[in-house]
């Protein structure tokens, strides 16, 4: 019986794995009848981020649920996307996504006020950074539609920084 030493990582991908968070919001069952019974398989919607403004989330399906997860951490990890935060860790104005029947209404909040929002919308703000926020989910209450009305708002903020540029003035006569 030989001993297999543990494989080990290079430190650039350590230490990148240590600083993402991964939430799993929603893990679904999905039966398929066949001739011979029931086929059982899984589906995981995950969240992951930096909590630094970059956040993504992933579907993953499989026939056993820790595979699943692993699958949609994988997919997370491949479609992040960056969302501008203020200096105070909120959102930089209001915002509203819209995906399917479901939308989702974020407002910037003053520090202390915590993130006042649904299971699915709290995984994603805990993820990007975002510890003031306010938000309503309007709509679909599925939280496949939850989450991508999410990110579709997050598509749609602007950065204050980029918008003083495109008028043309400096931070210093805003």
């Amino acid at each position: 019986m030989a001993y297999n030493a543990p494989e080990t990582k290079p430190a650039s991908q350590d230490s990148q794995q240590g600083e993402m968070k991964d939430q799993v919001i929603y893990v679904g069952r999905v039966t398929k009848v066949v001739k011979g019974g029931k086929n059982f398989s899984f589906s995981a919607l995950v969240v992951v981020g930096d909590g630094n403004g970059k956040v993504g989330f992933g579907l993953g399906k499989a026939l056993e649920v820790p595979s699943a997860i692993k699958k949609g951490i994988e997919s997370a990890k491949r479609n992040m996307i960056s969302v501008p935060v203020s200096p105070n860790r909120s959102l930089p104005h209001p915002i509203t996504g819209r995906f399917g029947s479901g939308s989702v209404l974020m407002k910037p909040a003053p520090e202390g006020t915590g993130i006042i929002a649904g299971a699915a919308v709290r995984a994603i703000m805990e993820a990007a950074g975002i510890n003031n926020v306010l938000t309503k989910s309007l709509g679909s209450s599925n939280p496949h539609n939850v989450v991508r009305a999410t990110f579709e708002g997050f598509k749609n903020l602007m950065d204050p920084y980029t918008v003083l540029t495109n008028r043309g003035l400096d931070q210093a006569e805003a």
